[in-house]
């Protein structure tokens, strides 16, 4: 439904209003004067009252001296002040005042190998920061980081499409095993068909890597966590990427093996929604998880 004058006719849509003459008609409004508005704007004084003459012929309303000048001006000041807001967004904004929620998709065993030292650097620059992490279904990302559901997604995601990312490290599956584990006596590496492992049902690449190797699946798991303290006191190995490994073999207790295994790389990428990349918080955080995350390029 249109609005209307019953003196003057329809009003105009705004497509018909020339956006210009509405800042000139809140400087003319503000400063009582044309020509300390036209100053204000850079504009001659002609310029500016020829502008508000066409103002007055779009808006079919003599301007500054009736009720509607005034619901106009009310307006126009408001939309003014959330655009130029909105333009200075990216100065304004400061991770270590602002209380912004991080929504991320990690599986258990990203949360690992992410989620420490993401919460370490967020303690000091943005510290009334919240994480929430949770897996989201493959076929469901996309949807997710669009809808603004998650911010941004962090894993091996192959079969994720539309969306967009960059490579943030590379890495290959090894064998976890305790430090003392039979395949390991004399420093000399057993045949590793040998091994009987854990798999875990929620990563399907070390599935079918345990499957192809033709190991014994004396377990079989839900989730990564457990598996640590089963590999330390069993004669169990698990197939894990070997940077989760080799940081579980740094705190002790545990060895990798790797002799044997097919050299099948993988990619951990960042991805996120392009419709949200401007935004100064999403570009902020965006920049921290490739400053913490992002393997330097040979």
């Amino acid at each position: 439904m249109r609005q209307t004058n019953e003196a003057d006719g329809p009003v105009p849509p705004l497509q018909q209003v020339d956006l210009n003459l509405l800042r000139l008609f809140d400087a003319v409004f503000r400063t009582r004067s044309v020509g300390r508005a036209a100053l204000a704007l850079g504009l001659s004084q002609p310029a500016a009252s020829q502008g508000l003459t066409r103002l007055r012929l779009q808006l079919r309303d003599a301007l500054f001296a009736t009720p509607r000048a005034e619901r106009l001006a009310a307006a126009v000041q408001q939309a003014l002040r959330l655009v130029e807001a909105a333009l200075q967004e990216d100065e304004a904004f400061d991770p270590a005042r602002a209380a912004m929620t991080l929504r991320l998709h990690l599986s258990d065993i990203g949360e690992a190998r992410f989620l420490p030292e993401l919460l370490a650097a967020l303690h000091q620059r943005a510290p009334q920061a919240r994480v929430h992490s949770r897996p989201v279904p493959h076929e469901q990302i996309a949807a997710a980081l669009d809808g603004g559901l998650i911010d941004f997604a962090i894993g091996y995601l192959p079969s994720v499409d539309g969306t967009a990312r960059l490579e943030l490290l590379r890495d290959r599956y090894a064998v976890l095993v305790r430090r003392d584990h039979p395949l390991l006596r004399g420093r000399r590496l057993s045949d590793l068909r040998r091994l009987e492992v854990v798999a875990v049902r929620s990563h399907a690449e070390t599935l079918r890597l345990v499957e192809q190797l033709g190991l014994v699946q004396r377990l079989v798991s839900a989730h990564f966590l457990a598996l640590p303290s089963i590999v330390q006191h069993t004669d169990l190995g698990v197939v894990m990427p070997r940077a989760i490994a080799a940081g579980f073999a740094a705190q002790g207790g545990f060895a990798i093996v790797d002799h044997g295994l097919p050299p099948v790389g993988f990619t951990v990428s960042l991805h996120w929604s392009a419709r949200f990349e401007n935004d100064p918080a999403h570009r902020w955080m965006r920049q921290l998880l490739l400053d913490l995350f992002r393997e330097p390029r040979g």
